[in-house]
């Protein structure tokens, strides 16, 4: 345990499951003191004692949901550090002028409303302190979208575009703000993208990845560690393709 990242404070939205728990899990090893944010509080409770974390109930699309989840992380550890804008959520391949209005607006809240509002509370303090680092978890299919997934693709576009955007305003303050486009990973996600798990389907996603594998939970851990601590330090603005050569 090298502890690159010891005693930082970090909040990661949709830490209790696949990626998020995987980001979570290495930063704790790594020496930070984590938050889990997730609508699933037993999976988060769970993963919170397992790595001597905090839990905190939130729907990170919701203002009042965010302001309390840094107020509980600043009344138990102080300032935070590190955020990590995990939480996502996807939808099914269909034609794109079939999905409903009510799952895209879910998917612009969670993808791309959450960052505004995570940004809103945190940002500030970040600014007078000097420093932070901001990682936000967007996705290939952002870079290289896929057919019949074409709102999840925009909104993770949206997501890239934002963390450049919030990088170049937010370096004058001493704040780094970096992204990852994982290619699909063994995550709960997963069987959202491919419609249904099957052989068949399985085989047509690991045909896009030349290295011939989904990405796991420790692929994504291991960059966002690297992204977001002093060994980064002059690494700002990137989205950083985590996709066994998806996007190439």
């Amino acid at each position: 345990m090298a502890e690159r990242l010891k005693d930082k404070v970090a909040i990661v939205t949709g830490g209790a499951s696949g990626f998020g728990e995987g980001i979570a899990r290495r930063f704790a090893q790594e020496g930070a003191r984590v938050t889990i944010a997730d609508l699933n509080e037993a999976a988060a409770l769970k993963l919170a004692k397992d790595i001597n974390g905090l839990a905190v109930r939130a729907d990170i699309s919701r203002g009042s949901d965010v302001k309390n989840l840094v107020q509980t992380v600043r009344a138990k550890w102080g300032e935070i550090d590190i955020l990590v804008n995990n939480a996502g959520i996807g939808h099914k391949p269909q034609a794109l002028d079939t999905l409903s209005e009510e799952t895209f607006d879910r998917i612009l809240a969670i993808n791309a409303k959450s960052v505004f509002l995570t940004a809103r509370e945190i940002v500030p303090a970040m600014k007078a302190r000097k420093r932070g680092a901001i990682l936000n978890i967007a996705s290939t299919g952002g870079v290289s979208p896929r057919p019949n997934l074409t709102w999840y693709n925009a909104s993770k576009g949206w997501m890239i575009t934002a963390t450049r955007a919030m990088a170049v305003e937010l370096a004058p303050f001493g704040i780094r703000v970096n992204a990852i486009n994982p290619v699909a990973g063994e995550t709960p996600l997963l069987a959202t993208f491919m419609g249904e798990d099957t052989p068949e389907i399985r085989a047509k996603f690991l045909a896009s990845i030349p290295i011939g594998r989904f990405s796991t939970p420790d692929d994504i851990a291991s960059a966002a560690c690297f992204l977001c601590s002093d060994e980064a330090s002059m690494i700002t603005g990137v989205a950083l393709e985590v996709d066994g050569g998806r996007c190439i």
